[in-house]
């Protein structure tokens, strides 16, 4: 349960900030763009584990801000919302590079703004192209859970490493290992589906 509701919370926190960072980085306000692409850089090049760490430390060593066991999953859902926003980020970039520039005259043509611009006809267009990278991310996500065993959170990894060490037997690693597999399992299937749906739309 814990796991599932992390990688819940995360795509529903990460996919729209994602958007944002993606904006601001490619906005023509140089400040903004650059603040955006310090904070991709560090996102993308600091381990995932390290970022928890410093979610959940940081509010009480340099702040003073008592932090307790119930900040954990805060924690966890803060770090991993903001690491996966960047990489989102990127790939919306790419995707939204793809898009034609005719697509932008014609939209400045029929008097859109920029906002509308990127709401109506760039975003929509975006989608069917980073439905792959997007599969990957998310499959990533669903591993990447495992790694708030370091903070004591109760996951099905932890879980499962309690019951070997009281029962003495393997099983609970093959159900977890189970678990992992049929999530990705059914990520990829969503995906395949709804490149599937994009492509009949381009016929």
């Amino acid at each position: 349960g814990t796991s599932l509701e992390i990688f819940a919370l995360t795509l529903l926190g990460a996919i729209p900030l994602g958007v944002l960072i993606v904006l601001g980085r490619l906005s023509r306000f140089r400040p903004l763009s650059l603040l955006m692409q310090l904070l991709i850089s560090v996102m993308r090049g600091t381990p995932l584990m390290l970022q928890m760490f410093a979610v959940f430390f940081v509010p009480f060593y340099v702040f003073g801000i008592q932090t307790g066991t119930d900040y954990m999953f805060t924690a966890v859902i803060i770090a991993f919302v903001i690491n996966y926003a960047a990489y989102f980020a990127e790939i919306f970039r790419a995707g939204i590079q793809s898009v034609d520039r005719g697509q932008y005259e014609a939209a400045q043509s029929l008097g859109m703004s920029y906002g509308q611009t990127m709401r109506r006809v760039v975003l929509p267009q975006m989608v069917r192209h980073i439905l792959p990278p997007m599969s990957n991310e998310a499959i990533t996500l669903v591993k990447d859970t495992s790694l708030i065993y370091v903070l004591a959170l109760n996951d099905l990894l932890r879980a499962a490493r309690n019951l070997v060490q009281r029962d003495f037997t393997v099983t609970p690693f093959i159900v977890a290992a189970g678990f992992y597999l049929v999530m990705t399992a059914v990520l990829t299937w969503a995906f395949q589906r709804m490149e599937r749906h994009y492509a009949r739309q381009d016929l």
